[in-house]
């Protein structure tokens, strides 16, 4: 019987594959990843609140579980990274560095030291695997799709891995894990970054990096209030201002269109977005699941972040693995440190950072 180690998290989605994989034959071990460790604003440790709830799911589905820390990787490998991103003025997604750098790697390696013949996650996305390499397919779901999210695994990493989830939609898991009586089936999905969960972001982040107050201006230099901390804030962004109308001055939402992190400067503008437009998006250290095409340049399906709606585009690779690709339709808000990712059909070929130069 072959052994599959399934990285639990404690919610519905990884205790239903948990149960698919055992009901198709599998020897299942859940494996439970504490990447964070810090106390939440109530005083409760929510990791050990998802580990509870590990080991419920556990007895219920009568599979053997073990707890495994990589707090100290994931600070060293995900959070640095993070932190480094903001200081510089990018916007960083945390999220897909995880699961090339702790998921799929000390995860992984944890999951053979366990006798595994193969491992296992709760994500929405399908794998084939193939002769010629590893290919990462969307799931069925197209609103949980999380290729997005995986656009940073290679190849080699994807060998031996299973998703049991692929095929199905949400709705479909939650009513697995009802009609089984799995314990979590009605816990609310978790949302935003793993490791400021529901507080607020900005005060989480002044833990790490102090607030200084600054000038906003508009790009004539004109100077219209103050910010709390340049790198609080995200190109796009209209909420939290805190500018009102000027007097004979235009109309329409303020929106931020620039930071200058050197000179701790936020630039903003009003009513007409269309300086938050390009069709030209350019990245950096592509990884293409398994391998680059052959062709130079194709056309292409893009997604800029995640649950957008996918965009018509031509791709053109660069020396370097640089690739830029071109929009059919112009992009709001395209920020630097997060990924563009493409597809082809329901193949994800792989994603790269956004750079802000060309």
């Amino acid at each position: 019987m072959a052994k599959v180690v399934v990285g639990l998290s404690g919610g519905v989605d990884s205790a239903v594959a948990a149960y698919l994989l055992k009901k198709q034959g599998y020897d299942v071990v859940g494996l439970f990843m504490r990447n964070w460790v810090e106390e939440g604003e109530d005083g409760a440790c929510t990791a050990d609140e998802d580990f509870y709830d590990v080991r419920r799911v556990c007895s219920v589905l009568d599979i053997p579980y073990y707890g495994v820390d990589f707090s100290r990787e994931y600070y060293d490998k995900v959070f640095k990274h993070f932190l480094e991103e903001y200081e510089k003025g990018r916007t960083p997604n945390p999220d897909v560095l995880c699961n090339r750098e702790i998921k799929f790697a000390p995860f992984a390696e944890h999951a053979r030291k366990l006798g595994a013949d193969f491992i296992a996650t709760g994500h929405y996305c399908r794998c084939e695997h193939r002769e010629d390499g590893n290919y990462l397919l969307r799931a069925a779901d197209e609103n949980k799709d999380q290729t997005y999210f995986l656009n940073q695994v290679t190849s080699k990493q994807l060998e031996n891995v299973l998703f049991p989830l692929g095929d199905l939609m949400k709705g479909e898991v939650r009513k697995i894990a009802e009609s089984a009586g799995i314990p979590v089936a009605k816990k609310k999905d978790s949302t935003g970054i793993c490791f400021i969960g529901e507080r607020n972001f900005r005060n989480f982040l002044a833990q790490y990096l102090p607030m200084q107050e600054g000038e906003m201006r508009t790009q004539d230099g004109k100077v219209v209030g103050t910010h709390r901390g340049v790198f609080y804030y995200t190109l796009g962004q209209r909420r939290g201002l805190g500018l009102g109308g000027i007097k004979g001055g235009k109309e329409g939402a303020w929106f931020v269109i620039g930071k200058d992190v050197k000179n701790n400067i936020l630039y903003v503008s009003q009513g007409d977005e269309s300086r938050l437009f390009t069709s030209e998006i350019n990245c950096k250290d592509f990884n293409f699941i398994p391998r680059a095409p052959k062709e130079r340049e194709f056309d292409c399906m893009v997604r800029i972040r995640h649950r957008q709606p996918l965009q018509e585009a031509r791709a053109f690779l660069l020396p370097n693995d640089r690739v830029k690709i071109i929009t059919k339709a112009p992009q709001r808000a395209v920020c630097a440190g997060q990924y563009a990712v493409l597809y082809i059909n329901e193949r994800c070929l792989g994603g790269g950072e956004i750079i802000s130069e060309k």
